[in-house]
């Protein structure tokens, strides 16, 4: 894993292999999206979301790139440890907001709105389907923010109300709400 752009661009972190429950989005999927976010966002001015966070990946690369405000959620305790240790070392834990929770539990609770959210949920969640309207519902995006999230190809949400596009990198597609 390595970030790809902004001031850490070019570092590299290296989760723990062993049972570790994530799936990390490839550096060409990422750097293909925030492609697009770049042209978007201001970074420096984005509250952002990052649901399922893993490894932070996502995180560290929207502060990376100035962003101040990033809240991280995950349930598992592995995860966890690697980004306290991880926000530790790139010294950015007053960037970072680190939950450990349950993503549909921390939506239902959540009582803030993001400019940017982005959700990495396992592919085979059989919740999956219904993450977009979940953040919809509990109002957690601001107007004209973007919800984002990462999936395979066996999942299309296309017929949602609030889809805007897809972008796709190989096996992994990024469906854009807004």
């Amino acid at each position: 894993m390595r970030i790809i752009g902004g001031e850490f661009k070019g570092r590299k972190f290296f989760p723990p292999a062993k049972n570790w429950p994530t799936r990390p989005t490839t550096d060409f999927a990422k750097e293909g999206l925030f492609n697009v976010i770049n042209n978007s966002f201001y970074f420096d001015e984005i509250k952002v979301l990052d649901l399922f966070g893993g490894t932070g990946n996502h995180s560290y690369e929207f502060i990376s790139r100035g962003c101040e405000d990033v809240t991280y959620v995950d349930k598992f305790g592995g995860c966890i440890a690697f980004v306290k240790k991880t926000s530790e070392i790139l010294k950015i834990e007053d960037k970072i907001n680190i939950v450990r929770a349950d993503v549909f539990k921390f939506i239902q609770r959540a009582t803030e709105q993001y400019d940017y959210i982005f959700a990495g949920p396992p592919y085979p969640l059989p919740t999956l389907p219904t993450i977009p309207d979940k953040i919809f519902e509990n109002d957690l995006l601001k107007k004209d923010g973007w919800f984002v999230m990462e999936h395979n190809p066996n999942h299309d949400f296309k017929d949602h109300p609030r889809f805007d596009n897809m972008r796709t990198y190989g096996k992994t597609y990024f469906s854009i709400f807004k």
